[in-house]
């Protein structure tokens, strides 16, 4: 019975992770998330659907007790693959300059809760020789978004840090793939306002995500046309990449 975990399954790409990965026959879950009320309310979805799912209610920048829960979880039962997805959007709220408060919390989150979840997980597999890690990143990796500075820098990161680990860590039989999404309707980007093109709902872009895991693919980007263009903004000149980003600034909306 293959085990799946999933960080930030409480809503969003991660919770329709999870609905899709627990459709499968004899796959056991393991999700985390912030929201106690929301993590259980996917769990149950997907005990409803027929896995069994264990869940784990943390903070993915508290390292050491990521680490702890990890170890624990993979000594109960040895993880097979583990989906890096918890994140935040990054940027100020009014789309002006964003703070240093904001974008240490984005980079934090999005980059060093990454590692504080990775780190652990590629030892404990490294050690058995077999596993597979996803890393969720963004498009914005490629085509930083001016108004998102700090959720494009670390994203971009996590994309260097994937590939890197992934020709590391092929010979000792640990996969590693990382995910650049590009537009998808979740509640996190739904407090965005702007211009989203080809965006497409959750469900579609996990659907893509386990198929391009199974394909074992270094890079995982979608839609198609925007991963091109954005794969393809640092090659051309900086007067034609400010004019093709300045259609994609968003401002957040106020939170309720």
């Amino acid at each position: 019975m293959p085990v799946i975990l999933i960080t930030g399954a409480s809503s969003g790409i991660g919770a329709a992770l999870a609905r899709l990965c627990a459709r499968r026959p004899d796959t056991q879950l393991v999700l985390t998330g912030r929201d106690r009320a929301r993590l259980d309310a996917v769990a149950a979805e997907c005990r409803g659907l027929g896995a069994p799912v264990r869940t784990g209610l943390f903070d993915v920048r508290d390292r050491e007790s990521v680490g702890v829960w990890l170890r624990a979880i993979d000594g109960q039962t040895p993880l097979d693959l583990v989906i890096v997805n918890a994140a935040v959007n990054g940027g100020h709220p009014s789309g002006s300059l964003e703070t240093e408060e904001t974008a240490f919390e984005t980079a934090d989150i999005n980059y060093g809760g990454a590692l504080n979840v990775l780190l652990p997980t590629v030892s404990l597999m490294s050690r058995r020789g077999r596993g597979q890690i996803a890393l969720v990143s963004s498009l914005a990796a490629y085509a930083p978004l001016p108004d998102a500075p700090a959720y494009s820098g670390a994203k971009a990161a996590l994309l260097a840090h994937g590939l890197a680990l992934r020709s590391k860590l092929r010979p000792l039989g640990v996969r590693v793939s990382v995910v650049t999404p590009g537009y998808v309707k979740t509640p996190m980007g739904g407090v965005i306002k702007g211009w989203r093109p080809l965006e497409m709902s959750a469900d579609e872009a996990a659907a893509r995500i386990l198929r391009g895991l199974e394909r074992d693919r270094d890079v995982v980007a979608f839609p198609w046309p925007l991963a091109a263009l954005a794969r393809g903004a640092l090659l051309v000149p900086e007067r034609v990449r400010t004019l093709g980003l300045h259609g994609l600034r968003f401002r957040n909306r106020p939170r309720r």
